[in-house]
């Protein structure tokens, strides 16, 4: 089931240079927080969307979006039912903040603010910090559909640059982790 609000100027497409708020019913509500908020449409047409990466918005209508939203999550088998509601940014669809994506075991999952030199350790931490269920062994950054692996136990690893838009999920340890 698509839901879609048409609030956008210009024949109710989806413009490039402007911000729209995507949310997710149909999955469990812990999951929601990694992929409901508001999500710029970059100057290449595309929305960065976590765990499946860029996908065309500019020129759509909000329905379409949310039916292409609906078909990848339900291709890459991350979530069977889900129902997809794309609307218009309430200030008019300006982009004025850019964010991260935290998920996983972090104390607040969803969207940080991102900042120019916004670090992978910094944005874990403005997100709570990890659970004492979460590791920093295996810290993943999904960014432009490509997935990286880090030990953020490692020093060297903690000051990895982020970019807007970027995916960071902070994995549940394994029974025989300590960290």
């Amino acid at each position: 089931m698509v839901v879609a609000c048409s609030l956008f100027p210009v024949f109710g497409q989806i413009q490039v240079g402007k911000s729209i708020i995507i949310s997710v019913l149909g999955i469990p509500s812990e999951e929601k927080g990694r992929i409901d908020g508001a999500y710029p449409v970059a100057e290449n047409g595309t929305v960065n969307m976590p765990f499946i990466g860029q996908v065309r918005a500019a020129g759509l209508k909000p329905e379409n979006l949310a039916a292409t939203l609906e078909g990848r999550y339900r291709a890459a088998q991350i979530y069977r039912n889900p129902t997809f509601q794309v609307v218009a940014d309430a200030e008019g669809g300006a982009v004025d903040e850019a964010v991260v994506h935290m998920g996983g075991q972090v104390g607040r999952p969803g969207p940080v603010k991102f900042q120019r030199g916004l670090t992978l350790w910094q944005a874990i931490q403005a997100a709570g910090g990890p659970t004492p269920f979460g590791t920093l062994k295996r810290v993943k950054i999904l960014r432009a559909g490509k997935q990286r692996q880090y030990d953020l136990t490692q020093l060297q690893f903690m000051q990895i640059p982020l970019e807007p838009s970027d995916s960071i999920e902070v994995p549940q340890k394994r029974p025989w982790e300590t960290r």
